[in-house]
Parts: structure tokens; C-alpha cells; sequence
């Protein structure tokens, strides 16, 4: 009994040496996360559009909409003049309904957008996005 016990012992221990050498010697790129997303102010009102920071880096952005008019407007980024646009699409809000908000994910390059509503009663403001901004791969506690 005793010699059947330090057998299965040895074998066990013999399995276990085996399959620890066993890893895999491939090797994969450890690509660095991207950019933590940053949130871009926006606020629509009977006037004017403004942009809070109206100057970004590049990479994910959270866009956060206010309409303060009087009535339902549908916020719009696209190129600003024949410059390079800060989106690959234009990116819309969708009509967004007097005093309510809407908010947008989206990742922005770098270039020059106008943000602008369907109509032309209110004048466009620019967003500027420069190069991209720093990785978060050693920022703590990310999504």
C-alpha cells in the first residue's frame, strides 16, 4: 500500500514537471490601450453653439449636447472648410428637443470640425483636434 502511494506520488509529481514545461513559446504584440476618452462640452442655444475645450487631441471622445433654445435642433460635425476632418463621417445628434441633452461616443483624428445645426440661424463653431493624445496603458482603474 505504502510503495502504491509513493508511486502515484512520484508519477504525479513527474505529470506535473512535464506539463509546466509545456507553455507556448509564441509571442503576440502587447499593443498599448488607447487614449482615455474625454468629454467635449456642448452647448446650443438662440445665439450661438459653444465648445468646451474647443481644442482636443486625438482619440475616443464622449460629446455632451445641450440644447438651451427654444426649440428641437440636430447638431452636426463635419469638415470644416477643405481642411482635413476631425471625424471619418459626419457624425449627427439626431434632433435633440428644447432643454433635454444628448450624448455621443465617438473617436475623433486628427484636423478641423464645424459644428453646426440643420438650420443657418445660428452660426457653426469649430472644434480643433490636434495629434493624438497620450496612451492610458499605465493609467489605473480604466473601463
Amino acid at each position: 500500500m505504502r510503495i502504491r502511494m509513493i508511486g502515484a506520488l512520484v508519477t504525479l509529481v513527474v505529470l506535473a514537471g512535464l506539463c509546466a514545461g509545456c507553455g507556448g513559446q509564441a509571442s503576440y504584440a502587447n499593443a498599448d490601450r488607447p487614449p482615455a476618452p474625454i468629454s467635449v462640452s456642448i452647448a446650443v442655444t438662440g445665439e450661438r453653439i459653444a465648445i468646451a475645450p474647443d481644442h482636443v487631441g486625438a482619440g475616443p471622445v464622449l460629446l455632451l449636447i445641450a440644447n438651451e433654445s427654444g426649440r428641437s435642433r440636430d447638431v452636426t460635425l463635419r469638415a470644416a472648410g477643405s481642411g482635413r476632418s476631425c471625424v471619418v463621417d459626419d457624425a449627427s445628434s439626431g434632433p435633440i428637443n428644447p432643454q433635454d441633452a444628448a450624448r455621443i461616443s465617438l473617436a475623433l483624428v486628427q484636423g478641423a470640425c464645424e459644428v453646426s445645426v440643420a438650420d443657418d440661424t445660428i452660426p457653426p463653431a469649430r472644434l480643433i483636434v490636434g495629434p493624438e493624445r497620450e496612451s492610458a496603458q499605465q493609467d489605473l482603474l480604466q473601463p
